[in-house]
């Protein structure tokens, strides 16, 4: 398998999710009944409801649209880090049920992710990297093997000598007002690479179906002065450049 890069795909969302935070919205402030509502909420545009809405901080109702990413080419490192967000939905690659063993691998080392950082230090750099994998992959291995390779049980232990590197698969699932305060933190220059990229692809992704909910949506300095405050990275026109053009 060996490096890995991002990969991440919107695998199922709330259908009309801009028409179901609609209705949940104006059934607060309308005597209407259901099915008026929705028919009401069906027959027109709903984007300039919706950016008032967004506008004014009612956000209670965007928890009515949710969506499903698939996610592949990160970290362990990564993994550590999202599942700090309470309000999501996880389901992870197991490296105890999934061996890492070279004999199930077709270059005989399992994926891992390389920083840009040491990918910018050149080739060498990439190949010393590449070879310390190989060594981990190596003593894997050699574990599996003292342990009896016996599936399971063998896995669970022989996968403490993974490192942070190793790459790992999952799906996620938030509601649109976890997203937004996801894409808060995880967009900001000052989050880390890795997540920082997850979070924007996944950004640009629920941006193309659901625009009026997520078209403000990004770190703190967007609408406002930076929440780091001397830890800003100084750049908020910038950043508000870039995520105007996302």
């Amino acid at each position: 398998m060996g490096a890995k890069k991002l990969r991440v795909e919107l695998l199922r969302y709330t259908p009309n999710p801009q028409e179901a935070v609609a209705m949940g919205a104006r059934l607060c402030y309308s005597a209407a009944g259901i099915e008026d509502l929705k028919q009401g909420v069906e027959a027109k545009n709903q984007d300039a409801f919706l950016d008032r809405l967004m506008e004014l901080g009612h956000l209670t109702p965007i928890e009515h649209a949710s969506f499903s990413f698939g996610i592949e080419g990160v970290s362990r490192s990564l993994l550590a880090q999202i599942t700090r967000h309470r309000i999501a939905s996880f389901s992870v690659k197991s490296q105890r049920y999934v061996s890492e063993a070279s004999a199930a691998k077709e270059d005989g080392v399992f994926g891992y992710i390389i920083p840009p950082r040491i990918e910018a230090l050149g080739a060498e750099a990439v190949k010393q990297f590449a070879g310390q994998m190989a060594q981990i992959q190596e003593w894997y291995d050699g574990w599996v093997e003292k342990l009896g390779n016996s599936g399971e049980s063998t896995s669970e232990d022989a996968r403490f000598v993974l490192p942070n590197a190793a790459e790992t698969k999952m799906m996620v699932t938030m509601n649109a007002r976890e997203l937004l305060h996801f894409f808060n933190l995880r967009c900001c220059n000052r989050a880390q690479w890795e997540i920082r990229a997850l979070a924007l692809e996944m950004l640009r992704l629920v941006r193309a179906v659901a625009p009026a909910i997520f078209r403000g949506a990004g770190p703190g300095c967007l609408k406002g002065p930076c929440p780091e405050g001397r830890m800003s990275c100084g750049k908020v026109n910038e950043v508000r450049e870039t995520f105007k053009n996302l």
